[in-house]
């Protein structure tokens, strides 16, 4: 009785071999979790810092305000260099307190609002720049 259960043992384990060894070649293939570098030729705003707040709801208002503050010098200006480098997070956070809708110290700002103001923004501005 042991061989003919040997026989049936031996082509399940032949059958799985392919598969064992396909996943463990894809999982060498994987490197890391970490973010890909961000192309900094593009004009977009970089991701706040995670030392600037405790939340990423705060630091997506920031970002927002970055933004913000990027397309109201482009309206000063009327130049259309990217202006979001010309701010410091340190900028960002002192100018933040014009963005404030809440006394809630975990919800400052209403990040959706300022992130549609962001959009609409830089959206004339790339409309505008297009043009010229």
């Amino acid at each position: 009785m042991i061989r003919s259960f040997t026989a049936p043992c031996a082509a399940i384990t032949f059958a799985w071999l392919p598969l064992v060894f396909s996943t463990q070649i894809s999982q060498a293939e994987f490197n890391s979790m970490a973010q890909p570098a961000e192309n900094l030729t593009e004009c977009r705003a970089p991701r706040p810092p995670k030392a600037l707040a405790d939340t990423a709801y705060i630091r997506n208002g920031y970002r927002a305000i970055l933004q913000i503050l990027a397309a109201e010098r482009w309206e000063e200006t009327g130049d259309c260099t990217c202006h979001l480098r010309e701010f410091t997070w340190q900028d960002v956070v002192e100018q933040s307190q014009e963005f404030v809708t809440s006394d809630n110290p975990r919800l400052p700002f209403d990040v959706v609002a300022l992130n549609n103001r962001a959009t609409k923004a830089e959206a004339a501005r790339s409309a505008a720049c297009k043009t010229n």
